[in-house]
């Protein structure tokens, strides 16, 4: 049985590097050739990602000098090469378990195509900006603020591409008022998986709009999204609040998001959370004054676990004068103590990108590029007590081994478009909770083994993944519920042959399955 095994072993082996030589120079007679880049550093950067955990090694980078290149690209794999190769697109690669990978396929590097904001306006949308798919959201945020407008849905890190974020939902502590990304895009350009380059909206081919929007890179690649923008705030006021009850916690959180009309003054414009924990106190101490560490320290040891609620309100020249006044009516009869409120007064892009600073950080310190095992839920309020006890007290803190930021705040279910491709609980409220991991290279195990404890806890309680990663069909199954019918369907219409983001491992198992995980 072990030579059996060992023999077919090689014969896939041999296999697949006649293919992967076969392709390449099919590639070749391509008027893309010679965009097309096979040097060791362009597949090593192509076979790694942010999580550092997996690797698949492609057998080219197509770096496009238009989006026409891509659709080349993706019309030869569908219509000329006789075994169709996998195609997928990768922005910045912060993806953490390969999702953005190809084995013995072609990764486009998208960043390739360069910079373009054009912002305009309609009667009908108002204000809004026409983007690459490759775009950094902080340079369409600094292209739009010269308009003195600026995207109302962010993410909390904005060194993201819109058309990955896109694909995923985008969230952040604007979410329970504005709604996710997927919920402020007017129109795209996509390339489906038959190469057809394709303008959606939800009136113009909006089966493969709704699709694409949360859809995992399963249907087409966004080349250009049409987004909404509102008026630039110039300031923040930056807010937290420590408790150590969670029902009173979860309470008040959901207070806050209950108020969450667009145009609404006294209300707030993000709301987020996270978990205090004397293990991972480097992660959220720094906001802090110095002369507050030690009774913080003392509380955080007291309680063994903290939760905090973060808030911020926009304010403009306008608003300058309202502000304080607003926010104190906003904050009023909140259950936390009057003594652990803290506050700061920044400027709006500084809030923004206020995750750039830690990571600065970490990049000096040597502790950025390093396996990234992190977990991202969706968690239903009627859960979340549940979840606090099963989670939070009986895993995270008895392995006391999280050391890193774990996220936890709530979402408004009526801000989401169910056609959309993207899964979230069937409840008016549920909660994002993320554990955001950072490890050694000899470690990251560690944490997959805690994560997978979370996860069997969650199995029962009807606990979704946010940015998901599952390796077999029933699985994927499970995920997507009533969805999974009508994204199969359009599977089959829009990237009949498999072609796109293979991995995601949805329609790709075999690739999933021999995935080399070594935390590179």
């Amino acid at each position: 049985m072990a030579q059996n095994h060992q023999m077919a072993s090689r014969c896939m082996l041999l296999s697949s590097e006649r293919l992967t030589n076969s392709l390449y120079h099919k590639l070749l007679s391509l008027p893309i050739a010679d965009k097309l880049h096979v040097d060791p550093e362009s597949i090593g950067e192509a076979s790694v990602d942010f999580g550092l955990i997996v690797r698949e090694i492609p057998v080219a980078v197509l770096r496009p000098s238009h989006p026409e290149d891509i659709a080349i690209l993706v019309a030869f794999a569908y219509n000329k090469f006789p075994i169709p190769f996998t195609i997928s697109a990768r922005g910045c690669g912060h993806s953490v378990r390969g999702q953005a990978m190809a084995r013995d396929g072609v990764v486009v590097d998208m960043t390739s195509l360069g910079n373009k904001t054009t912002v305009s306006w309609s009667q009908s949308l108002g204000h809004y900006a026409d983007v690459g798919g490759q775009q950094l959201w902080i340079d369409v945020l600094e292209e739009t603020l010269k308009h003195g407008v600026a995207p109302v849905s962010w993410t909390d890190y904005l060194y993201l591409t819109v058309g990955g974020t896109l694909s995923n939902a985008g969230i952040s502590g604007g979410t329970f008022r504005y709604g996710p990304q997927i919920s402020n895009v007017y129109e795209m350009d996509v390339i489906t998986g038959t190469g057809h380059f394709l303008t959606c909206s939800p009136h113009e081919n909006p089966e493969l709009f709704h699709s694409v929007l949360g859809g995992l890179g399963q249907f087409g690649i966004i080349t250009r999204a049409r987004i909404a923008l509102g008026p630039a705030p110039k300031r923040a006021k930056w807010v937290k609040m420590l408790y150590s009850d969670f029902s009173a916690f979860t309470t008040d959180q959901e207070r806050l998001i209950s108020r969450h009309r667009r145009d609404q003054d006294e209300v707030l414009d993000y709301v987020e959370g996270q978990l205090f924990m004397r293990r991972n106190s480097d992660s959220w101490i720094s906001f802090f004054s110095s002369l507050d560490h030690p009774r913080l320290m003392s509380l955080v040891t007291e309680h063994e676990l903290l939760y905090c609620i973060e808030v911020a309100k926009f304010y403009d020249e306008c608003t300058q004068s309202a502000v304080d006044k607003d926010l104190e009516k906003i904050l009023k009869d909140l259950s936390h103590g009057p003594e652990f409120l803290y506050q700061k007064d920044v400027g709006y892009v500084d809030f923004l990108n206020r995750v750039r600073v830690g990571e600065m950080v970490l990049r000096e310190q040597g502790l950025w590029n390093v396996p990234h095992p992190w977990l991202n839920l969706f968690v239903p309020k009627s859960r979340i007590a549940d979840f606090n006890t099963g989670v939070f007290k009986n895993i995270v803190l008895k392995k006391n081994m999280t050391t890193e930021l774990v996220l936890i705040y709530p979402m408004n279910n009526d801000k989401w478009d169910d056609r959309m491709s993207a899964v979230i609980p069937d409840e008016d409220v549920f909660y994002a909770v993320g554990f955001l991991h950072s490890s050694g290279f000899e470690d990251w195990q560690e944490f997959d083994l805690q994560n997978k404890e979370v996860l069997h806890f969650c199995e029962d309680n009807g606990i979704k993944q946010y940015l998901p990663n599952y390796s077999t069909e029933s699985d994927w199954i499970q995920h997507f519920g009533p969805k999974w019918r009508k994204f199969e369907e359009n599977k089959a219409q829009f990237d009949p042959k498999m072609l796109l983001s293979p991995g995601q491992n949805i329609f790709n198992h075999n690739q999933g399955m021999n995935s080399k995980i070594d935390g590179v």
